[in-house]
Order: C-alpha cells, then sequence, then structure tokens
C-alpha cells in the first residue's frame, strides 16, 4: 500500500497523543532525505487537557509553548524523531509546512485558513524523520476565500484593523484592553469568528480570552 509506513508513523502519533488532543495534520518533506508530520489543534481539541497540566497556572510565561514542548518532545523521544516549532529559535518557516502538509492558505486577515476547518487550526510542531517516506497523497481542496464573495472577515472588525493588505496591531491591541473591547477580548476577535468556514470549531471563550490576553 503506498504510503503504508507513513500511515503508521503517524497512527502511531496519533494514539499517544489522543490524550492531549493534539492532532495530525498532514505530511510534508523538509530537507532532502527528510518527512515530516505536522502536529497541531483544531478548535478546542487541545484545551481541555492543556486546563488540566502543570503549566497552565504556575504564573510563568508562555504556558501552551512550554506544555506543547513536554508532550511533543515525549513524543519525538518515543518515536526517535526530531521535534520543531513553531516558536522560540531557531525560526522555521511553518507557514510553507502548513501549505504542504494540511494545504492552508493565507486569507484576507493574514491567517492562514485550512480548507475544511477555516481560521481554528493551530500548528503546534512538526516530527521530522531523518528518512525519505512514500507519502500518502492528499485530497486536493480548494482555497475557500476565493469562492467568498462577501468576506465578511473585512468588515466585522470593530476599529477597521483589517484591510486586506494588512493588520493594524496597534488599533486591536487598544481596542481589547478596553473595556469597548469586551466582546473581542471575552469571545474571541469579531473578525476571525466572521468566517464561515469551521465555525463549528471556534474556540470557546476560556480559550478565546487565554489568546486575547496572550496578544495584548
Amino acid at each position: 500500500m503506498r504510503g503504508r509506513r507513513a500511515r503508521e508513523i503517524e497512527a502511531e502519533a496519533q494514539r499517544h497523543l489522543q490524550p492531549t488532543g493534539f492532532l495530525t495534520l498532514g505530511w510534508f518533506r523538509v530537507e532532502a532525505g527528510q518527512s515530516a508530520l505536522m502536529i497541531g489543534n483544531v478548535g478546542s481539541s487541545l484545551w481541555s487537557a492543556f486546563e488540566a497540566s502543570s503549566q497552565f497556572a504556575d504564573g510563568q510565561a508562555d504556558p501552551l509553548d512550554r506544555w506543547t514542548r513536554e508532550v511533543l518532545d515525549a513524543l519525538g523521544a518515543t518515536l526517535d524523531c526530531a521535534v520543531r516549532y513553531p516558536f522560540g529559535s531557531p525560526l522555521y518557516p511553518f507557514q510553507r509546512y502548513a501549505a504542504e502538509a494540511a494545504q492552508m492558505r493565507p486569507s484576507p486577515l493574514g491567517l492562514y485558513i485550512h480548507p475544511k476547518h477555516g481560521l481554528w487550526v493551530g500548528l503546534r510542531g512538526a516530527l521530522v524523520f531523518d528518512e525519505t517516506l512514500t507519502l500518502p497523497t492528499p485530497e486536493i481542496l480548494p482555497h475557500p476565500c476565493e469562492s467568498c464573495a462577501d468576506k465578511p472577515c473585512l468588515s466585522a472588525c470593530p476599529v477597521s484593523a483589517f484591510s486586506g493588505d494588512g493588520f493594524e496591531v496597534s488599533a486591536c491591541r487598544s481596542h481589547i484592553s478596553n473595556d469597548v473591547g469586551a466582546e473581542c477580548f471575552n469571545h474571541g476577535c469579531l473578525a476571525r469568528r466572521a468566517c464561515p468556514v469551521g465555525a463549528d470549531k471556534a474556540y470557546g471563550d476560556a480559550q478565546q480570552r487565554f489568546h486575547m490576553e496572550a496578544f495584548r
């Protein structure tokens, strides 16, 4: 069967990840002789496990990144592979990885959008194997923004932080740092929530506040 070893590795990875809510998001090539498996979350899949982790409420910086490293470093040791992260140093081209692994492309908001799960896919790391695996052939899916005529994401922001050409970071941060921005802060970015793709995967309020607090 084409891609059998890759499928077996992915199934083993997913078995180990199941208690954490992390998910495998697809394969891609790295350097010559290397194959990699993207790991992330879809919607709130990881939230309950993260809330129960020691890092969540320890008062230290970057709790989600630190918990991610704990989980994926252990998995890397189990599967005898390296792990790359979209945070910290060195910096890796995770946007390119996301395009190759999960067909994610830029949205008008600048965020990368998944063809099925919309703006609610988080990239947490990549397992890198020093072998040229035969990779499964994915179903090619269309970029959802290309057929979206109304683009409600661009008109939903109360401070017009998104123009389609860029993101006014200061306008957004100022808005969510005041009472007038409570809706965005407590329930998540209105522009992001306006996208109809994968709307059922939107983060819950606690997860939305966690990310907004980290952003502001």
